[in-house]
Order: C-alpha cells, then structure tokens, then sequence
C-alpha cells in the first residue's frame, strides 16, 4: 500500500508542478489571468514535437467534452469513484508490479481530477505529429496512467507465467 500511495504522490505533484509551469510560466507569463487567453499556443521544439496548449473538458480523445458545469461534474464524480476502487484495490494488491502500476494510475487520475475542478478541464500540452498526424495532446498524468496498465499487463503476464498449473501425469 504505501509503495503505491508514494508513487501516486510523486505522479500527482509532478504532474501538477509541470501544468503550473507550462500554463502559468510558458503559456502565459504575461499573467492573464482567463483560462482560454494565452500569449502564445504553440511551441516548436522539435521537427516532430511541439508545445501546444489545449483544454480537454472531456475524457479520452476529448468524449463528453461539453464542458457544461454538470457534465464537468459528472467526470469529477466519476473519476473519484474510480480512484476509490483503485485505492481499495491496492490494499489487496499481492505484487510490487501491481502497486505500482495501481499507483502511477492514481496519482495521473487525481493529476487530471486537479485540473477539471481548477480549470473546468484538463491541461493537455504534448504533441507529437509526423506527416501532419497529431497523436492527441497529452500531459504527464496522461502518460503515468499508460505506464500503470503497462505495469499491470506486465504483472498479468508474468504472474500467469509463474502461476501456471502443473500438469499432472496419469
């Protein structure tokens, strides 16, 4: 349990110190103080990388992204449940490989949680485009979540290979 609970603390505060620092310190140092106003929106820094500042009231590839306070509401709600059974599962949790993937999906879940109840939406900022496809902009919270479920999948699967049934001879 603490593994996982130290983990989700470093996710969340790492993710929320580098929204703080790309909305308020690259995006908008002027300090304008409404949301969607921002002194500049994009940033090049690589061929194939880019800055670009974005809003995602939705969940996912921006679905339910209405951004009507109820609705905004409704994923707050929702997403708190789910980190509530996600905390509940890690008391149970029976590897390390399990905490921590429980806990890079916490601290990325209660990152964006942050951002929908500060903002009304979450911070997305990274972009990587090739041939002009954009992956969908992300942040840090984003990608820790990615990195939980490939830590489960790497539990499933190297648990089920340990795990596995002896055969018995007849």
């Amino acid at each position: 349990m603490r593994l996982g609970l130290l983990i989700a603390g470093i996710v969340f505060a790492a993710d929320q110190v580098t929204k703080y620092i790309m909305v308020e310190q690259v995006f908008r140092p002027d300090g304008v103080t409404q949301t969607p106003y921002f002194t500049r929106q994009l940033i090049e820094i690589l061929p194939f990388f880019q800055f670009r500042m974005t809003w995602n009231p939705g969940i996912s590839f921006s679905l339910f992204n209405s951004g009507e306070t109820v609705t905004i509401a409704a994923l707050v709600v929702f997403q708190l449940a789910v980190v509530g059974v996600l905390l509940w599962w890690l008391r149970q949790a029976e590897t390390r490989m399990i905490a921590l993937g429980i806990g890079f999906i916490v601290g990325g879940a209660l990152g964006n949680i942050a951002d929908r109840i500060h903002y009304g939406a979450v911070v997305d900022f990274l972009d990587f485009h090739t041939a002009g496809y954009h992956f969908p902009t992300f942040n840090l919270a984003d990608s820790c979540i990615t990195i939980g479920v490939v830590f489960w999948l790497l539990d499933a699967f190297l648990t089920r290979h340990h795990h596995s049934p002896t055969q018995t001879s007849e």
